[in-house]
């Protein structure tokens, strides 16, 4: 059986990508999967530093495989900081190549891009869903999960994203709250029925606020995805359970 693709995007900035990647990489190994975490172009970090994926490792709690393309110091888009930097920057072609190394060894292999789906990272302003592209392009599976914030204003760039992604011919397996509020208001509640709509794609989990720092994330992984994802949440009920009065 060929290895599960799964390319992790936002709907922006800070939305919870990088821990809504170690749920997904935590409930796979638990599951007994073999999983690599890809991350192709990592900005603001000095070589010093804890990339993403070293903070997907982190929280995965268990050994996974983890690379990075490329490195840029100063926190902007990858082509601007490699620019900046004047460092190479990464090409669909090399994330594809490495792609297909890693699905080689590994069951599930996730590419965490920076920032939103269309964010450059070439001067020629190939994005990470020409990534995905060339993933494809090379025979391989790919699909796409979304993070979004669950306030206000996040059905716009979900809707958004979903018409880029099928515009391109790219599958979107479905959403995921980054980061559920303690205190969830009334637009909060209300788009978790909105949110499938607008990316005419399933709500496959609500991470809750604060989860990198939570004890026990290999636990709250599986509680917060949707089996589709490896763990047990389940949509409807918890909209039932947040259900605006």
């Amino acid at each position: 059986m060929s290895a599960r693709i799964l390319f992790v995007t936002g709907t922006g900035t800070e939305v919870g990508k990088t821990v809504a990647t170690a749920a997904v990489a935590s409930a796979a190994l638990q599951g007994g999967l073999r999983v690599a975490v890809l991350k192709p172009g990592q900005t603001g970090v000095t070589p010093d530093e804890r990339g993403d994926a070293d903070e997907v490792a982190r929280l995965a709690g268990a050994p996974l495989t983890t690379r990075e393309l490329a490195r840029y110091p100063e926190p902007l888009a990858p082509d601007t900081a490699a620019r900046r930097a004047g460092r190479p920057t990464v090409s669909p072609a090399g994330v594809a190549r490495a792609v297909a190394e890693l699905a080689t060894g590994h069951d599930l292999v996730l590419v965490e891009g920076a920032g939103g789906l269309l964010v450059r990272y070439d001067d020629e302003g190939h994005t990470l869903a020409d990534q995905a592209r060339a993933v494809l392009d090379l025979g391989l599976p790919a699909q796409v999960l979304l993070v979004a914030t669950a306030g206000l204003g996040t059905l716009n760039t979900t809707a958004l994203t979903a018409e880029a992604l099928t515009a391109r011919g790219l599958e979107l397996l479905g959403v995921v709250i980054g980061a559920w509020p303690d205190s969830p208001g009334l637009a909060d509640r209300c788009n978790l029925a909105d949110l499938p709509r607008s990316a005419g794609a399933p709500l496959l989990g609500a991470l809750p606020s604060g989860a990198a720092a939570a004890s026990g994330f290999p636990a709250l992984a599986l509680g917060s995805l949707a089996p589709a994802l490896g763990g047990r949440w389940d949509a409807a009920e918890f909209a039932r359970a947040q259900r605006p009065q």
